[in-house]
């Protein structure tokens, strides 16, 4: 058993109504995770003894997402109600021995676990049947406002119902309980959805514990934003440009230089290294590392890739899925995907664009250029406008260029192709062929001119 002893039960289950979305809340994107992410890490960051999900709406797809080793899946076929999904998840509890149960929403992408360990033992020190997460607010319109007696809760009374005197309230329902377990299954059966939203809502338990004269307590997070909740689509834009000014003030405080915070978007699993400059306009996506003092230029955007140190993005460029060595040079407008590796001190330039590649240390590719399944050696030049023409109608083929290798500009390389080391090919070559090392290759039709040409066909028009 956990020296914890509780269990965590998250309710996500419902629609996305006030998203005006297909799709379950759980799967929409915050700050380079899933939503439903961030509130499975902080459960099981708390540690409890058995944690659990509610899953109705798209549930094979939050299934997938969101699978981890110790989270067990509970599905609740419809969706009528928090009351209704804890009791979909009865037969779950009645198994695991917790003494607590916390039932928390699916959509407080900032509540930290820390909060969670201090609910529980503010619970089990009030000897409570129930203990409410809550927080107080200037404004808390829309709400439902925490009524008191002293330091017990009597009723969670919602904004449309509310009183005068009870909308002057500060303090808010967080929409997190925690439970004593005996308590909640003794009792759940009790709650109807003889209601306005007519559903069976878990906050009716308060009125149930009051009517059995059982102790409903409240536990204040000092921190109001930690259970701001996603409901809507403007929501999720508020609470990401908050997480991504927190993303930009953490690398800030361990000497990375972000020059407008406002402007940039980076991922909360990216990493960036010391006097490492990032300028307006980038976006640093997925688990992107970055390295020492590198710098990348405004309006660029980088995905699940490795820079080392000391490299360099020119602007507007894409890298996705690639790895860059220390002293490379990238951009501008030029375009990394699919695996593409760039060994040390190479220089992709401006208008190049490579995919499943490898380039070699000190290689450049300066400018206009195609790079795809290609493999270059070390210190090769590659002239303007070429192309590796790896696609037959049929298959990719692989093409080779070793070191040294000067590529002449508006080369085309027919794939399947080796240009052996040190060679040249001349410029407007079509290669079809391997080229042995130390060779000159010349593949274009000789040059035809006819003096006077252009003049006479003007004087017969």
């Amino acid at each position: 058993m956990s020296d914890q002893n509780f269990s965590i039960l998250i309710l996500a289950g419902g629609k996305a109504t006030r998203f005006k979305s297909a799709h379950s809340k759980m799967l929409h994107w915050l700050a380079g995770r899933l939503l439903g992410e961030y509130v499975v890490q902080a459960a099981q960051e708390a540690r409890p003894e058995c944690l659990y999900m509610i899953i109705g709406h798209e549930r094979e797809e939050v299934r997938k997402a969101l699978a981890r080793p110790d989270l067990v899946f509970i599905e609740q076929k419809e969706q009528m109600g928090t009351g209704h999904a804890v009791m979909t998840a009865r037969p779950e509890l009645e198994k695991c021995p917790s003494r607590a149960v916390v039932a928390l929403v699916g959509d407080a992408p900032l509540l930290r676990s820390e909060t969670l360990l201090k609910l529980v033992a503010a619970h089990r020190q009030a000897r409570a049947a129930a203990t409410i997460l809550t927080t107080r607010l200037d404004n808390p319109a829309g709400y439902g406002r925490i009524v008191r007696a002293g330091s017990r809760v009597r009723a969670i009374v919602e904004e449309k119902v509310a009183t005068p005197a009870q909308k002057r309230i500060r303090e808010i329902n967080s929409g997190i309980i925690c439970f004593s377990r005996t308590h909640l299954l003794e009792h759940l059966a009790e709650l109807s959805a003889e209601n306005a939203q007519k559903e069976y809502l878990l906050t009716d338990l308060v009125e149930t514990f009051n009517r059995h004269h059982l102790k409903v307590a409240a536990f204040p997070v000092a921190d109001s934003q930690e259970v701001l909740g996603v409901n809507d689509r403007l929501e999720l834009a508020q609470i990401e440009k908050l997480l991504r000014r927190r993303k930009a003030e953490a690398l800030m405080r361990e000497g990375v230089t972000v020059v407008n915070p406002e402007a940039t978007y980076i991922d909360a699993e990216v990493e960036a290294g010391q006097d490492t400059v990032i300028e307006p306009g980038v976006s640093l996506l997925g688990r992107t590392q970055l390295g020492s003092d590198c710098h990348i230029q405004s309006y660029c955007t980088i995905t699940d890739s490795s820079l080392a140190d000391r490299v360099t993005v020119r602007p507007c460029s894409a890298i996705a899925n690639s790895q860059i060595a220390s002293g490379v040079t990238i951009g501008p407008f030029a375009h990394l995907r699919d695996g593409a590796v760039i060994e040390e001190n190479a220089r992709i330039g401006n208008y190049v664009e490579v995919k499943k590649s490898r380039v070699g240390r000190g290689t450049k590719a300066s400018h206009l250029t195609y790079l795809g399944d290609a493999t270059l050696g070390e210190n090769a030049n590659i002239g303007a406008g070429t192309v590796t023409c790896n696609y037959d109608g049929v298959k990719k083929n692989p093409t080779v260029i070793e070191d040294g290798v000067f590529i002449g500009s508006g080369n085309m390389l027919v794939a399947p192709v080796r240009i052996g080391q040190g060679s040249i090919t001349a410029a407007g070559s079509t290669i079809t062929k391997d080229v042995p090392p130390h060779s000159l290759a010349i593949a274009r039709s000789p040059q035809v001119t006819k003096p006077g040409w252009v003049k006479q066909r003007r004087q017969k028009v």
